[in-house]
């Protein structure tokens, strides 16, 4: 791994100019052959740089600073997070759920007034004033609706109303009128009254006062945007008759009036909202002899089919009778009126809103209508990840598993490969691995030869030493000043004897065939690169432990599915091999990208080179102990791979074999590689959305089910890779933790990548602790 440095690096594979080699002569170690003690030693600082004439009056030009893997952004990410979560609880808040109107059991009367048990359905309280009630007038009916306006039974009980010329007084939902404004604006055109039902349909009397008060307010807010009008009506939820107010509801109704509100319950309930059916609805709504009546129906909260059907019915044959249909505001004018002179109390059915309140009303009506949009818009995504969470399940199963049954028993890439093979081993302060590394690459059985070239890229510590006191005769030791990884990999192609390279880094051990395995398949003259098989060599902790899951399902089984559709994206950096010509040929390595060993695969396969998979190559690599460490890595390689994608983006529009993976390899990598992940937090939060206020065993199914297809993917990855399926047990806890970290890593990434800031390579700390696990 590479320090910092502000040099600029070359991208080809050569050793770098003017430096001092000490040694045998390299046409001597052609002929000297692997088994040769010797150690190149490249210890000469680079060549100066000519001198640069610059006007006076001018600054000379600087190459951007590169910054640092930066810390994690949590400030930017609570801020999304309450974002989101803001919206989800004004649409927990607006989406209340509620149960039709019922008259429950009716608690103590101490305080309840005889003459409001005995009165009528209107009742009013002014703060300061004896408390009335009063009766709409002999044949006189006011129709009330509840919980409304609903955009498909509101108009059919407005067009039955129209149609027998009756009015009607429509005491609706807040968060109804804000979904449906045009609804509550029709209903007043056309000469029928609003009321006050609340905002969101609660059990008023269990909340404390300002929430009732802004129960109260808000709904006129969405009276004002809508209409244009306020009202003086309320109607408890779960309200009833006048005889059945308690104790608690005249508390309820006496704080209301003494905020200017008239209270109104009823005479007649046609419990419609149960569905007792058409008869039953007419039967309950026929006032007793000639009297008035309040009568109580529903235009929202269910099927409301039988109580059309029962207004057709019972309008026209109350008419017949002689009743009148009137507003409840209407009707209390009547009731009002001086038999004598005829003299009626001037009543504003409803009065026009203020300017401050329809603006104000716009400003909360815009908040539920985004909030409404937005998880309108979640819940199409949550869709869209489902499916494409499936068919991904399902490329993985029917490609990786062809692919791995394709491979079984005495299958082969070809005649054996024999040749030698040059193991170049990039290292910046490896000092706690390198020797493990180093002996694990000297002494595997390849027969053709291998050669290891271990690239010191101005390490600060003991590497190099380590690496060259350890004495194995197939191990070279190269020192050169501080470049970038990518420069060392190319120092080091660039002193390689074979025509086959192997990449490895400093942290990794092989197994003892794993250098034979990995270059079987260039058997094929058209593979170019092998990705092996990397596995995680260090299980102590549970973040470790959750990375080897992670490596099994989410690289090696992802890669069988690559390699099927010929458009692998990476060669991972701890175990691949290279031709060298073609290495050559598409550059070497360069330092355009964080994501260096990603960059080259992607150039690999625009050349028309087949990129495959050897799972029996395996490396065991150090992973990060620490969320700290894993963040910095993950980090770098989602912004390196967004970087290479961005480089490679002309492969979309190219012809030919660079098309043809530009076509499927790039929008493969930006669906599941980022825009997937990315949307994943979404599916989080609408699982706790839901959890809370939808349907807790619906999601707790969905989100079992989800986890079971994780399992049953996990069970097939293991079992391919022939791992031991005890760590699978982890699984679940990782949905709480380690999948939020990876969230969070991938939407600073790309943050980074479209404000244009450009990091540099970020040296992990190493414990030394990566072994083979049997």
């Amino acid at each position: 791994m590479s320090a910092p440095t502000g040099e600029p690096v070359s991208g080809r594979a050569s050793v770098p100019a003017g430096m001092k080699i000490t040694g045998p002569a390299p046409a001597q170690r052609a002929l000297a052959g692997f088994d040769e003690p010797s150690t190149v030693v490249l210890d000469a600082p680079p060549p100066p740089r000519p001198p640069r004439t610059v006007p006076t009056d001018q600054e000379p030009p600087r190459r951007p600073a590169r910054r640092v893997v930066p810390r994690p952004k949590w400030v930017v990410a609570a801020v999304l997070v309450f974002v989101f979560v803001s919206l989800l609880l004004v649409e927990a808040y607006a989406n209340a759920r509620f149960t039709p109107d019922h008259q429950g059991e009716t608690g103590e009367t101490t305080i309840v007034p005889d003459q409001i048990i005995d009165g009528g359905p209107i009742i009013n309280a002014p703060a300061g004033q004896e408390a009335r009630s009063y009766r709409l007038p002999a044949k006189t009916i006011a129709l009330t609706f509840d919980d409304g306006p609903d955009p498909t039974w509101t108009p059919r009980v407005l067009a039955t109303l129209d149609r027998y010329g009756a009015k009607g007084t429509f005491f609706v939902i807040g968060s109804q009128v804000v979904r449906s404004p045009e609804l509550a604006s029709e209903l007043v055109h056309k000469g029928h009254e609003l009321g006050v039902h609340t905002f969101t349909h609660p059990d008023v009397a269990t909340l404390p006062q300002w929430r009732r008060r802004m129960e109260y307010s808000q709904t006129q807010l969405a009276l004002a945007e809508a209409a244009g009008v306020r009202s003086s009506l309320l109607r408890f939820p779960y309200s009833s008759k006048a005889d059945a107010i308690d104790d608690a509801a005249w508390r309820l109704i006496t704080q209301a009036g003494a905020l200017g509100y008239v209270t109104v319950v009823n005479d007649k309930d046609s419990q419609d909202w149960a569905r007792p059916g058409v008869d039953q609805i007419v039967a309950n709504m026929i006032p007793d002899g000639d009297e008035g009546a309040v009568v109580l129906l529903h235009d929202s909260g269910g099927d409301r089919a039988q109580t059309v059907q029962a207004l057709d019915r019972f309008i026209p044959m109350m008419q017949a009778r002689g009743y009148s249909f009137v507003t409840v505001t209407d009707g209390l004018r009547r009731a009002l009126t001086d038999p004598e002179t005829g003299a009626a109390p001037t009543v504003l059915r409803n009065p026009p809103a203020g300017v401050a309140d329809r603006q104000r009303g716009l400003a909360l009506a815009i908040a539920v209508r985004i909030a409404d949009w937005s998880l309108d818009f979640f819940a199409v995504l949550f869709l869209v990840v489902g499916v494409l969470t499936l068919a991904r399940t399902l490329l993985l199963f029917v490609l990786s598993g062809r692919q791995a049954r394709r491979r079984r028993g005495d299958w082969s890439w070809g005649p054996p490969v024999t040749k030698p093979v040059s193991v170049i081993v990039p290292a910046y302060n490896e000092r706690e691995g390198i020797e493990a590394a180093v002996r694990s690459l000297a002494g595997g059985d390849h027969p053709g030869g291998i050669e290891v070239i271990v690239v010191d890229d101005g390490s600060t510590d003991d590497t190099a030493d380590i690496a060259e006191s350890l004495g194995l005769p197939n191990v070279r030791v190269i020192r050169k000043p501080n470049g970038g990884k990518s420069s060392a990999l190319n120092t080091g192609v660039a002193a390689a004897r074979s025509d086959i390279i192997v990449m490895v880094d400093g942290d990794t051990v092989f197994e003892h065939d794993s250098v034979r395995q990995l270059v079987q398949p260039f058997a094929d003259p058209e593979v170019g690169a092998v990705a092996g098989n990397v596995k995680v060599g260090n299980r102590a902790t549970l973040v470790a432990r959750w990375q080897h899951i992670e490596y099994v399902i989410g690289f090696n089984l992802d890669r069988r599915l690559y390699e099927s559709l010929r458009c692998m994206p990476t060669v991972p950096g701890a175990i691949g091999a290279w031709r060298k010509d073609a290495l050559l040929g598409v550059g070497g390595m360069s330092d355009d990208t964080l994501a260096e060993d990603t960059d080259v695969t992607i150039a690999f396969g625009r050349a028309g080179w087949k990129v495959v998979y050897e799972g029996r190559a395996r490396a065991w690599t150090e992973a990060p102990a620490s969320l700290s460490q894993l963040w910095r890595q993950r980090y770098r390689w989602s912004y390196g791979t967004m970087q290479a994608m961005w480089k490679h983006r002309r492969a979309l529009v190219d012809d030919g074999p660079s098309g043809r993976f530009g076509r499927r390899g790039l929008p493969f990598l930006a669906l599941f590689g980022i825009a997937l992940p990315l949307l994943a937090p979404v599916i989080d939060l609408l699982a706790v959305y839901a959890l809370l206020f939808a349907g807790r065993t619906e999601t707790v199914l969905a989100w079992l089910a989800m986890l079971g297809l994780q399992l049953i993917t996990g069970v097939v990855a293991f079992r391919l890779d022939k791992e031991r399926l005890t760590p699978l047990w982890t699984l679940p806890l990782q949905q709480f933790a380690y999948r939020q970290l990876m969230y969070l890593v991938l939407i600073q990434s790309l943050v980074t990548a479209l404000t244009g800031g450009r990091l540099r390579w970020h040296k992990l700390r190493r414990t030394g602790e990566a072994s083979v696990q049997t």
